[in-house]
């Protein structure tokens, strides 16, 4: 099968049926969070533009750092202050290519607004583009977002990832953020560690998922069962919905099972993030 993203077949016309207006949105809570040789994306053009919010641009110490040690990236520009150059030193990361020695507010100029830098700023080129069946083969565990647009979220999720042992995340290629910036800066060098795909329409990978051998689980406030008392045999892949709105009704509908979080009080609100930790968690202490 070629690893380059194929074309799903069309679905029915319900598949592309828009939610009922009198549908109540459902929001993450406690109770819900509510290589084969991939496809390269890279700009074959030269360097980037560098223009300000440019999202050929990395920044942070953590995120630079990992990408400068990622072979699959290639850069053009790494730009330092003074004592970010030092620091950068005794880290030991070794450096392709001679860094500038700029000041704060022109690595500012590249970034934007309001970013915080600490000093260091790498241009480089995009992550490879990865398919559904590349992300996630040899994964155990698969995290799908349903329109999750805020890149702190989505750079948060992508470190409980890393860290709990999901090896790929699966996105929309609307209304989704870029995997640079500040979703890069928040992940603190996990997007170079998880596999990335972005996909047309969620409910078809959904379905593409089920044929890859994932258990498909969406977490939904509303749920009737638990998540920890759920048996989860194989692979899983863990459905997270936007901040407010929470799982579309088509992805619900096409997800194997709805779990939510259990929660103590009167307080059961979860920020997404938060919510893909947990449950992140707890698949990885099945596993242990």
């Amino acid at each position: 099968m070629s690893k380059r993203k194929q074309s799903a077949p069309a679905r029915s016309s319900a598949d592309r049926r828009p939610p009922r207006r009198d549908e109540k949105p459902r929001g993450p809570s406690a109770t819900s969070p509510g290589k084969g040789r991939p496809k390269d994306r890279r700009a074959s053009s030269g360097p980037a533009s560098g223009k300000p919010g440019d999202e050929s641009w990395l920044f942070g110490f953590h995120a630079v750092e990992a990408a400068l040690a990622n072979p699959e990236r290639r850069h053009q520009r790494l730009l330092l202050t003074r004592n970010a150059m030092d620091e950068l030193k005794r880290s030991g990361v070794p450096l392709p290519f001679a860094p500038e020695d700029t000041a704060p507010e022109d690595i500012a100029s590249h970034l934007p607004p309001g970013a915080v830098h600490q000093g260091i700023a790498l241009q480089t080129s995009p992550l490879p583009d990865y398919s559904l069946e590349d992300a996630c083969k040899g994964a155990k565990v698969v995290v799908m977002l349903d329109q999750v647009t805020d890149p702190h979220n989505v750079g948060a999720i992508l470190r409980s990832a890393a860290v709990f042992g999901a090896t790929a995340l699966v996105m929309t290629e609307r209304n989704s953020p870029p995997l640079a910036g500040t979703l890069a800066k928040s992940a603190s060098g996990a997007l170079e560690l998880v596999r990335v795909a972005k996909v047309t329409n969620l409910s078809r990978s959904i379905e593409e998922m089920k044929d890859l051998g994932f258990q498909v689980v969406g977490l939904d406030g509303d749920a009737p069962h638990s998540l920890p008392g759920l048996a989860l045999d194989g692979p899983v892949a863990f459905v997270m919905g936007a901040e407010g709105d929470g799982l579309r009704r088509l992805t619900r509908e096409h997800c194997d099972l709805l779990a939510k979080l259990p929660a103590a009080g009167t307080m059961r609100s979860l920020n997404v993030s938060n919510a893909a930790a947990v449950a992140l968690y707890e698949a990885f202490r099945r596993r242990s």
